[in-house]
């Protein structure tokens, strides 16, 4: 579970994003805060995964509550002004959120923090505890829970990308670069500019192609480099 808190003065802002996280099956609100500092006294005792943050509140201002912070949270901005934009991104956030914002740019931001977010832990059936991070995909007008783990490769398809995992292959209205974003750099490598792999499922490298399961990938000229330092 991702869980997480709203910070804003507005109490239909908190409306519209619990709305939207109540949408996605693996995110738990701990704590509705009016203030920010309603928030830093939450958090003297308490942890969270992600913060949506306003920024224009009374008492302390979001950024200058967010400098306070020694090991701040990932954080998602939310605020309907523009020019703070540079600010947040110097302080490290995870995304900006301009208000009002469509469920999909939400859901994009929300994906953003989570892939870069603390691992999530999950029960396998013998009882013990694994690492696991997912990622949302939207196709066909649902948004399927994937874990990032399982995804074997990426493709371009025109308009679209292919996302194949061990299981199954999710076709989404995608650019293959803004999916590659989404994915842990240490885990996946670009190797053309049609498809990025998953390390992990590497069973050979033979030339210019990558076996992964039964499946031969191409290995761009332009990306063979990334290639070349991964086997040093």
């Amino acid at each position: 579970m991702i869980t997480y808190l709203i910070i804003d003065d507005e109490y239909i802002a908190h409306d519209i994003i619990k709305g939207y996280c109540d949408l996605l099956p693996n995110m738990t609100l701990k704590k509705h805060c009016y203030d920010a500092l309603e928030a830093y006294e939450y958090l003297n005792s308490n942890t969270v995964d992600l913060i949506f943050l306003d920024l224009n509140m009374p008492k302390l201002k979001g950024f200058d509550f967010l400098k306070t912070l020694p090991n701040p949270p990932k954080v998602i901005v939310t605020t309907a002004y523009q020019e703070y934009a540079l600010e947040g991104y110097e302080l490290n956030i995870s995304d900006y959120l301009l208000k009002p914002f469509s469920f999909e740019r939400f859901l994009k931001a929300v994906n953003k923090a989570v892939s870069a977010a603390p691992i999530v832990k999950v029960q396998t059936s013998e009882g013990t505890a694994n690492s696991s991070k997912t990622i949302f995909l939207r196709s066909n007008k649902k948004h399927t829970q994937v874990e990032i783990d399982t995804i074997q490769y990426i493709e371009a398809a025109g308009n679209y990308t292919k996302v194949v995992t061990i299981d199954e292959t999710i076709t989404i209205r995608e650019k293959v670069s803004d999916i590659i974003e989404l994915l842990p750099k240490a885990e996946f490598l670009q190797v053309h500019k049609s498809f990025a792999v998953a390390i992990k499922h590497i069973k050979n490298i033979e030339g210019n192609r990558i076996l992964i399961h039964d499946q031969y990938i191409p290995i761009g000229k332009m990306y063979k480099i990334n290639v070349d330092q991964l086997l040093k």
